[in-house]
């Protein structure tokens, strides 16, 4: 890893006018400089990067960060920062992410440095991550493949009687045997009337005949995640199952085939919803139809009614529309999709007919 990365931050900081970043997010800290111990806090001025950890993970960050410093401290980062002046400047302006610092950190930054002013910038994290490089998206595939592998080979145990949790074990194992480092997020294995939830994690129910059955998962391959949601039944199929799932795989292939570089996400997910809608299910569709992914499994673009983003070559995005009927059962596709110029590559290889086991 390059220090490109920082670099590009720190023109960031620039445009919002900010002498300093507080980078707190541990998924931000590795995306920016590699580390991935889980305590740590991330300082970059417009002339040096400093990262603070304990004793525990001093020794790993000098090995793994790219582009700081790593001083010995004592205690926690946060308090350490007042034994460090160059940081405490007065009138400097640092900006943190309102949404990944916690009042009572914000609070003891105040008091570890005085003389700065703490600004929420918005800005500066807004986009971080969300185009990818060759390296990035070559993980991505990796973690895609893993998550394919092992879902091809837990399919023979779909059979009445077997736990939810059951499957989602055996899939989280099959994927760490792929070389996957750890789950992607919460497996969900949601079936019965429990698919009508659309992030219904894996719990002890039994699957019976006649199940429909969601599997929302994903691996992670050298710090990136994949994210792939399919739906099968146990048994046979009913003719309502069948018509459901039908309606969710075209409003899911019309919004893969929307997907090219230069289209807003508020389109793609138009062409979702309304394939849906016009089948009578709006109202069942509640969720907007994907999001980036990357170094972690929810970042930008967000493809929804209300996004105002607009997809860019290579980003990676999920292509997700789910119907979910309450007391009944749910159906959801989702596929990875890697945007380029001329349209949306799907990466992953899973079947997305109906499959009845």
């Amino acid at each position: 890893m390059s220090t490109k990365r920082l670099n590009d931050l720190k023109k960031k900081m620039q445009t919002e006018n900010l002498d300093g970043m507080i980078i707190s997010h541990l998924d931000h800290i590795r995306y920016l400089i590699g580390f991935t111990g889980t305590a740590g806090l991330l300082v970059v001025t417009g002339k040096r990067a400093d990262f603070f950890t304990d004793s525990r993970y001093t020794v790993q960050a000098r090995k793994q960060a790219k582009g700081v410093r790593v001083p010995t401290i004592k205690g926690g980062p946060i308090e350490a920062l007042k034994d460090f002046p160059h940081l405490n400047v007065k009138n400097r302006k640092y900006g943190f992410s309102g949404e990944n610092l916690t009042v009572t950190s914000l609070e003891m930054l105040r008091k570890a440095l005085p003389d700065v002013l703490f600004v929420v910038a918005k800005g500066v994290l807004a986009e971080l991550g969300w185009v990818k490089d060759v390296s990035e998206i070559g993980s991505i595939k990796k973690a895609v493949e893993v998550a394919d592998i092992a879902f091809g080979r837990i399919l023979q145990l779909v059979a009445p009687g077997v736990r939810e949790r059951e499957l989602a074990a055996e899939l989280e194992y099959q994927m760490a045997m792929l070389g996957s480092q750890k789950p992607a997020f919460e497996t969900i294995v949601a079936s019965g009337y429990r698919s009508a939830m659309p992030h219904g994690v894996a719990s002890q129910k039994k699957l019976r005949k006649g199940d429909f059955v969601t599997f929302d998962f994903g691996a992670t391959v050298e710090g990136y995640v994949s994210d792939i949601t399919r739906t099968v039944v146990v048994g046979k199929a009913t003719a309502r199952q069948k018509k459901i799932y039908d309606i969710v795989l075209k409003a899911q292939l019309s919004g893969v085939r929307k997907v090219r570089a230069g289209v807003t996400c508020k389109a793609v997910d138009a062409v979702c919803r309304q394939r849906i809608t016009r089948a009578g299910f709006g109202k069942n569709f509640g969720h907007g139809t994907g999001h980036g992914i990357g170094y972690f499994v929810h970042i930008g673009p967000r493809l929804s009614p209300l996004s105002k983003d607009k997809l860019m070559t290579n980003n990676v995005i999920t292509i997700e529309p789910g119907i979910y009927v309450d007391g009944w059962g749910g159906v959801r596709i989702e596929d990875d999709v890697l945007v380029t110029r001329t349209g949306g590559r799907v990466l992953n290889k899973t079947e997305k007919k109906l499959l009845e086991l």
